[in-house]
């Protein structure tokens, strides 16, 4: 596409409160105001509850007043407020970020020159959504202009589980080297301690659970290991209290969520995802590109996507095996070599994933989209 064309896109999204989807989608937004295109970012948030700094040439457009719109004629109203943007600023794309908001994004789009652009973030049979919606899907998709998949398993699920959906893969970036933003935590590590480092937010997905479980199986065999969880959610009170439980206040910190997690991964010495299920994995992706050995579970989507096992990294089976994960963790640990050569390794992600390439994959999706009369 030549990058002199300046093209109107248009961003849907429920929310900037935080997320990997979120980020993303503020880095695309600010990639494409960078090479001169006007973006329109819209939620069914209100802006005061935006976590992620943008550009400010980006144009911020909130629908909050219908964010708790719900059933039918919720998400009439819903469409309609979209399409009603669509009239009003004539984008050339449009981008729906998750199920919901690309489901109204191909229905705004009905019958209008605009290109819909759907998106899945997480692995579709792991998402908790309704009969109505996933029938909202199977008619959406197949009239999207396309449909972005993270991963060669989500893409195949939804071949085969939405007749006529042929989506493209396009992994999400990695996000390296980080900049600081709030909230600014003290990141303070003593000499003599190691840190095991989780990030994401406190969500049963996540399965910290499991992983407050597999480490207090070895708390007593590595002594100067602390495990740090960094993120927020409604799960911290039951986390917490697990973790009172296990007698572990002093080795089992969650710090909250911080704004400079740089500084974090840098100070780590082994990251650990724990998740019964992923889309793919930004925290992953961005320990491994800060040189951390990852141990992950091979749940069934992302993780396999970025760890090349016993390469860079090592995945756990069977996923949510707590004395598999406790035993590779123990190994691991005790390995400082072993370590360091997969740190090594892992850094090559910023290559693999690099912004330069994911970015012109989606400059080709635009180019392509754009050329079909």
């Amino acid at each position: 596409m030549d990058k002199a064309a300046q093209l109107s896109i248009m961003i849907v999204i429920p929310s900037l409160r935080g997320g990997g989807a979120e980020r993303v989608t503020v880095d695309l937004a600010s990639h494409w105001i960078f090479l001169g295109h006007e973006v329109v970012l819209v939620t069914f948030s209100d802006p005061s509850t935006d976590v992620y700094q943008f550009d400010k040439r980006i144009k911020r457009i909130s629908l909050a007043h219908l964010e708790r719109s719900s059933g039918a004629l919720g998400h009439i109203r819903k469409t309609l407020a979209i399409r009603k943007l669509m009239g009003q600023y004539r984008p050339e794309i449009c981008l729906g970020v998750m199920t919901t908001c690309s489901v109204y994004s191909v229905l705004a789009a009905m019958g209008s020159p605009t290109r819909v652009i759907a998106t899945e973030h997480a692995h579709p049979p792991s998402q908790k959504i309704s009969s109505l919606w996933q029938r909202l899907r199977r008619f959406a998709y197949p009239r999207a202009d396309a449909v972005i998949a993270l991963t060669q398993l989500s893409s195949q699920w939804l071949c085969d589980h939405v007749m006529g959906c042929k989506p493209t893969v396009i992994a999400n970036a990695v996000h390296w080297p980080m900049q600081d933003v709030e909230p600014k935590v003290i990141c303070y590590k003593p000499s003599n301690i190691h840190w095991l480092l989780a990030v994401g937010r406190l969500h049963e997905e996540k399965g910290f659970d499991k992983l407050i479980q597999a480490f207090s199986k070895i708390a007593e065999d590595v002594p100067n290991w602390q495990l740090i969880i960094l993120g927020e959610g409604d799960e911290r009170e039951a986390l917490q209290k697990q973790v009172k439980e296990v007698h572990l206040q002093e080795r089992i910190l969650l710090p909250g969520r911080v704004g400079n997690l740089s500084q974090w991964y840098l100070a780590a010495d082994l990251f650990v995802l724990s998740s019964r299920f992923e889309g793919l994995s930004n925290s992953l992706q961005e320990a491994m590109s800060y040189g951390l050995p990852a141990i992950s579970f091979d749940c069934d989507s992302g993780p396999r996507e970025i760890i090349r096992d016993g390469v860079d990294g090592i995945l756990v089976r069977p996923n949510q095996d707590v004395d598999a994960l406790a035993n590779t963790l123990r190994d691991l640990m005790s390995d400082p070599e072993r370590r360091a050569q997969l740190g090594q390794e892992a850094k090559e992600v910023r290559e693999r994933f690099s912004t330069r390439s994911i970015y012109q994959q989606w400059d080709r999706l635009f180019a392509q989209l754009l050329s079909i009369k």
